[in-house]
C-alpha cells in the first residue's frame, strides 16, 4: 500500500505490517483514504482528532446554511 505520513509527506510503497507498525511506533491511526487505487493509498493519522474536525466542520457548514 501506498503510505503518507501525517504531513503529507509520502512515504512510498510499504507492506501491510510495516505501515502499520510505523504508525504505532508514532502512536497513531493507519486510516486507508483511497480503498479503488492501486495500491491502495493509506495515511497515517490520529483518526479520533480527524473525525472530530470534520464533526466541527459539518456542524458550522450546517449552521451557516440554514441562516438568512
Amino acid at each position: 500500500m501506498r503510505v503518507v505520513d501525517e504531513e503529507g509527506k509520502q512515504l512510498g510503497v510499504l507492506e501491510t505490517a510495516d505501515a502499520l507498525a510505523l504508525a504505532m511506533h508514532k502512536g497513531l491511526d493507519l486510516v486507508e483514504i483511497a480503498p479503488d487505487q492501486r495500491p491502495p493509498v493509506c495515511r497515517i493519522m490520529d483518526f479520533g482528532k480527524f473525525k472530530y474536525e470534520e464533526k466541527k466542520k459539518a456542524q458550522a457548514s450546517k449552521r451557516s446554511s440554514t441562516r438568512w
